[in-house]
């Protein structure tokens, strides 16, 4: 059984189950996309090919999770989702790991840019302000 199915066959409405499956996938390939990118900034510290292997094995799936959720969402909605995820993300890594430390001008930037992605992702589509 399909994602679509089993989430009908636990009686969630399909609107529900579009947005669901959309923000999921949203989810999926920033969570993806960011395991990548740790991998590759431990492979260029590190220079062990495990890093490297494991880097090119989650960019490997992010493609088919991203080719997966074209099925259920729109392109442009999907990749958008994701990059806000993706950064917000990447963001707490580089603060929390990594040792970044941001001004309190480009963290209004930062979160200004976010809303309106956030914008981008959720105003309708159908040409209604």
């Amino acid at each position: 059984m399909n994602a679509t199915g089993w989430l009908e066959s636990v009686g969630i409405p399909g609107v529900w189950r579009v947005y669901g499956l959309a923000i999921g996938a949203m989810l999926a390939l920033a969570g993806l996309d960011m395991l990548g990118a740790v991998l590759a900034k431990e492979w260029a510290l590190r220079h062990q090919p495990l890093w490297f292997v494991a880097g090119l094995a989650a960019f490997g799936l992010l493609f088919a999770v991203y080719a997966a959720s074209l099925h259920v969402a729109e392109l442009s909605v999907v990749t958008m989702g994701w990059i806000v995820f993706l950064q917000v993300g990447l963001l707490l890594i580089d603060s929390l790991r990594y040792g970044v430390t941001f001004p309190p001008g480009k963290w209004l930037a930062i979160g200004l840019i976010l809303v309106l992605q956030a914008y981008l992702v959720l105003a309708p589509n159908d040409g209604a302000s």
